[in-house]
Order: structure tokens, then sequence, then C-alpha cells
């Protein structure tokens, strides 16, 4: 089974990184139709996600995201071209945060 791990750090702030989560969520759902559940927490939240041939887990923080998915024999074939389509969702959607003083 292919493993995918991305870690983008920001300093954003708890609360601005939960709605870049949040835009995040919503898209898996709808461009990929993934199931997504999400445990908040007091210092991080858990965005779990699956959908056939993929499984992981979204971990959102005041300094960082960290991405880990476990994709299926199929969907392993890909996995450079699908590491590569969620690394840049993540920076595009974190480059629509307007800069500022972290929240």
């Amino acid at each position: 089974m292919a493993q995918i791990h991305i870690e983008q750090a920001h300093s954003l702030g708890l609360v601005r990184a939960r709605t870049i989560a949040a835009a995040w969520m919503q898209q898996a759902h709808s461009d990929w139709n993934m199931t997504c559940a999400l445990q908040s927490g007091a210092h991080e939240d858990v965005i779990s996600f699956s959908r056939s041939g993929v499984q992981g887990q979204l971990r959102v923080s005041a300094t960082q995201f960290v991405l880990e998915a476990t994709l299926g024999f199929l969907l392993g074939q890909f996995q450079s071209r699908i590491e590569a389509q969620v690394r840049s969702n993540l920076q595009a959607l974190l480059a629509d945060e307007p800069p500022g003083q972290p929240v």
C-alpha cells in the first residue's frame, strides 16, 4: 500500500487554520467524494477521511497541517500525482488566506 505524508507549516494560529481545514474538508468531499469526520481538540483538530481506495487523517494545529493517507492498490499507482494534487490544493487554500497576525 502506498503512503502519502505531507507537512505544511503556517503561522495562522489555530482559529484561522480551522477555517482552512474546513475549506479543505469541503473540497475533499465535493471533488473526491470523501467521507470526512472532524474531531476538534483544544490544541489540534483531526479530520479523518476515506473513500474507496484511500483513507487518512489531516491534523490541524496552530502551526502546521499534517496529512497522512494510505492508498489502496489501484490508487497507489498514482501516488505521486495524487500527492502533488493534494499538496497543491492545500497550498492554494493557504495562499488565499490574507496575511496578518495569527489568531
